[in-house]
């Protein structure tokens, strides 16, 4: 199922493409230039009800530091990671040496106002067979209703679109927010996940089929 781009949904913004359950997916098409710019913006420091001003402060319990990355395929066959932990901040096919897909960097307090980044050149869309943008908590209680998290997906020209973490289920770790995927012709898609899973990115591969090699990463 496709959004068109000129219809405004309930609850979303101006030039706001919502994406929901019932309305799960969006064709980025005629998007052959430009960067596509993937932002997550998270509640880092979430306080108790009823706390206000210094008090507010005080009871605020530990932050979360929740991480956005993705797992891709090329259409060569070249797979992996983008994301914080590792360094693996950018990644191409084989030889290319454009950065197809690239993160901006590692918010660890969630206190910019900016949030995290990833952005996708569209140039490049006809060898990108398949993206799962996703979010992880890597410090912090895994309490998604507090995080609030939302991401918001920019193309070069066209509304924006917007996923909304909700339906939370805490104590999982990992969410995968959005697929990214080839539809023909270098046209892609994007398709409203919103999945949260038991386990790290390891458990995302099993989930979606990469068949990555996984070992203990930091940053």
């Amino acid at each position: 199922m496709a959004i068109d781009y000129t219809k405004r949904p309930a609850g979303g913004s101006t030039g706001t493409v919502l994406l929901t359950k019932s309305k799960p997916s969006v064709s980025l098409h005629k998007q052959s230039t430009g960067v596509l710019r993937v932002n997550l913006n998270w509640n880092a420091r979430p306080a108790p009800k009823g706390a206000g001003g210094l008090l507010r402060q005080w009871l605020a319990p530990s932050g979360i530091d929740l991480d956005l990355g993705c797992l891709y395929e090329f259409t060569d066959g070249s797979k992996g990671v983008v994301q914080a932990l590792g360094n693996s901040f950018s990644a191409s096919p084989e030889g290319l040496r454009d950065k197809v897909i690239r993160l901006d960097g590692d918010d660890r307090s969630g206190s910019g106002t900016a949030g995290e980044n990833l952005y996708v050149d569209l140039a490049h869309a006809a060898r990108i067979r398949r993206v799962v943008v996703f979010a992880f908590i890597y410090e912090g209680v895994p309490n998604w209703a507090a995080a609030d998290g939302v991401v918001t997906l920019h193309p070069a020209t066209g509304p924006t679109i917007e996923v909304r973490l909700d339906e939370p289920r805490d104590n999982a770790r990992m969410c995968a927010i959005a697929l990214i995927e080839q539809s023909g012709a270098g046209e892609l898609t994007v398709r409203r996940e919103v999945r949260y899973l038991d386990g790290g990115q390891q458990r995302l591969d099993q989930e979606y089929g990469w068949g990555l090699r996984w070992t203990a990463g930091r940053k």
